[in-house]
């Protein structure tokens, strides 16, 4: 799983208009769980299934 940051420099994830990340490939919005047990959010895409992390 990579971080969010890594996806966007890689082109894995953009951002539009309003700064909501995109999955590139399936151009959806991520979703977002938050396990309140770890640091930070897991970003998905609900089309594909890759995930990032997002501290």
């Amino acid at each position: 799983m990579d971080s969010v940051r890594r996806g966007l420099r890689a082109g894995d994830i953009e951002k539009d208009t309003y700064e909501r990340l995109l999955c590139a490939h399936c151009e959806e919005d991520l979703a977002t769980r938050d396990n309140p047990d770890e640091v930070g959010k897991v970003r998905a895409c609900p089309e594909c299934g890759r995930e990032y992390k997002q501290l």
